[in-house]
Parts: C-alpha cells; structure tokens; sequence
C-alpha cells in the first residue's frame, strides 16, 4: 500500500518536533556527560581512598548496568522518594550520567598519557594548582582524547530511542506513532533513519575537523 502523502504532511511537523527533542536530548546529554565524566576522572585519580573508592563504586555500578534499567530507576523509582523530574529531563540525565562513567575513563587515559616533565614543568614553574590543571594537563590531555569523546557523542544519539521508553516523543517513538495510526512503517521508519544519518554524519565531520584543529 502507498503512503498517504496528506498524511505525511500531518506526520511532518511531529517528526520535527521529535528531531528537536532528540537534539536537545544530545546536546544537554553530551555536555553532562563531558562535565561529569572530568569530575569522574580527577576523583578517580584523587589521592584520597575515601575519594577514590566512593567514585570508581558509582562509576563502575553505572557503566556495567543497562541505560535502560537507569531510565526505569530514575523515572519509577525516585518519585517514590519525593523526587520527580519530567520524562525528558529524566531521559537527558540518564544519558548524561550513563555516558559520563565512559567519558571518565577516556579522560582518565587522556591525562595519564600526558607526559610526567609536563607536570614537572608545571611544579617547577611554582604554578597554582588551578592552573596547572586548566593551562598544561587538560588542554594536552583534550587533544589526545578527542576522537573517543566524539564517538559517544555519535553513541548518546544512537540510545536516545530508548527514551520512547519513558514516553519521551523523539523522532522514533514520533515514527511508530505514525506507524501505528497509518499502518505504514516503511516511510516513517526510513525518514527516522536518514535523519539519524543527516545527523551523525555532520557530527563526525565537526569531532574530524576539532582533532585537525587541536592537532596543530
């Protein structure tokens, strides 16, 4: 059966809307992951076991369960404790906080792969800790890491489908609407699939374009 292009044309501007939640779920999701996972790493190397330990549990619980058992806890369980968030705050945390167990990892390789006579030099110039911190070690550690970063951010897109899970009305969950009230899925699922390439592909080309830039 052909689709029915009036249709279509009603279909179009709710899969826009949920091209801007997935959007706005990826860009609010990626920085919270990048944030977080930083401070994930600097505990990580923190020389406090009662720093240390407390992070890499929480780390290692996060990253070894399911995003989707974390969308469940966050949205079911934590308005049983009085804490209530909207399904798409709710979804952007959970992405924000899952991918930021892994982006802590690729910090934590990043600032360890920085040479020791940098911190020497660092030391020897009797340079505050702060600015060590901001002036020598993240900016050499960045560069180096910036193709891992780049990937979960292609990553975070590819899992945002999983918030239909929380009725959270991104472009998938806008497409098996469709779908259902249609009874055609072959158009509204291939237009969910372009989009996602139209925009993964643009997102790779700027991380490409970022490693050139901070290569020099």
């Amino acid at each position: 059966m052909n689709w029915d292009w009036s249709a279509a044309a009603d279909f179009m501007p709710r899969f826009l809307d949920g091209a801007l939640v997935t959007l706005q779920v990826l860009v609010i999701g990626s920085l919270i992951a990048f944030t977080l996972g930083l401070v994930w790493a600097l505990g990580l190397r923190s020389g406090s076991r009662f720093v240390r330990w407390p992070v890499g549990l929480v780390t290692e619980f996060v990253r070894n369960t399911p995003l989707l058992v974390q969308l469940f806890f966050l949205f079911f369980v934590l308005p049983e404790w009085g804490v209530r968030f909207s399904a798409l705050t709710t979804g952007v945390l959970a992405i924000g906080l899952h991918y930021s167990t892994y982006t802590a990892q690729v910090y934590r390789a990043g600032i360890d792969a920085v040479p020791r006579g940098q911190w020497e030099a660092a030391t020897a110039l009797s340079l505050p800790v702060h600015r060590t911190w901001t002036a020598v070690i993240l900016p050499q550690a960045v560069r180096r890491i910036t193709p891992a970063l780049g990937n979960y951010v292609i990553a975070m897109l590819k899992d945002t489908p999983l918030l239909a899970a929380i009725s959270v009305l991104e472009m998938l969950q806008q497409s098996r609407l469709e779908s259902a009230a249609t009874f055609q899925y072959t158009e509204p699922l291939t237009i969910v699939g372009i989009a996602f390439v139209l925009i993964a592909c643009p997102a790779s080309l700027l991380v490409r374009t970022l490693e050139r830039r901070l290569a020099r």
